[in-house]
């Protein structure tokens, strides 16, 4: 597993700073874009909340629904499937491989593993994304680049991805991910706003289960 350029505490100003790659598809790692933190967002101290920047691993395609291993959890770069996920909030987990994709669009996915049930904190969380000011690159129904899915391999209540970049929190830190959004939206090698496809969806033709 690849050594994290960054572990933040959000009482703790850093700049990270490195070029994004600027190739499409199977791009080169490079370091992640800078980012500057300078005040913990209002729920940090109770959610524990962190934000690692990581080495980008290539964004290689590889076949729809294999096995991928990602070396940050949750995924921020890396192998993913050629199709990519539909922006919107879905009930059942949607595969990785999907979403990483997403990233690479310069969206920004949220992840939560709640085994005892959230669904009061995953509406507020919707409310809060849906407030949010629209992506003029974005074409109707399509506002903003956010996907958002349950995720039982997360190994904390909450988390959020961009591209090279991870917030992860013990509980849903709105605060934090506001912040994280206006860092991070949007920063990508392939910046755009295309909408994907519904994984979930059996029209699609995906197979179940998909890794």
């Amino acid at each position: 597993m690849p050594r994290p350029v960054a572990v933040v505490p959000w009482a703790t100003a850093i700049v990270l700073a490195g070029p994004l790659a600027a190739a499409c598809g199977d791009n080169l790692p490079a370091a992640p874009d800078a980012v500057t933190i300078d005040a913990p967002p209002p729920d940090a101290g109770t959610c524990n909340t962190t934000v690692e920047g990581f080495p980008l691993a290539a964004g290689t395609h590889v076949a729809t629904c294999s096995p991928i291993t990602y070396a940050t959890n949750p995924p921020t770069s890396g192998a993913h499937y050629p199709i990519w996920a539909r922006y919107r909030s879905y009930p059942a987990p949607v595969p990785r491989g999907f979403w990483v994709h997403d990233l690479e669009h310069g969206a920004v996915v949220i992840t939560y593993n709640c085994p005892d049930g959230c669904a009061d904190d995953v509406a507020a969380l919707e409310a809060f994304l849906a407030a949010r000011p629209a992506d003029p690159t974005c074409t109707a129904p399509v506002a903003n680049r956010f996907v958002v899915t349950p995720d039982p391999l997360l190994d904390t209540r909450f988390a959020a991805s961009a591209w090279g970049f991870a917030l992860r929190a013990d509980c849903f830190d709105l605060g934090a991910l506001g912040t994280f959004i206006d860092d991070h939206y949007a920063r990508a090698p392939e910046d755009l706003c295309g909408d994907g496809v519904d994984p979930l969806d059996p029209q699609n033709g995906f197979p179940s289960p998909c890794p």
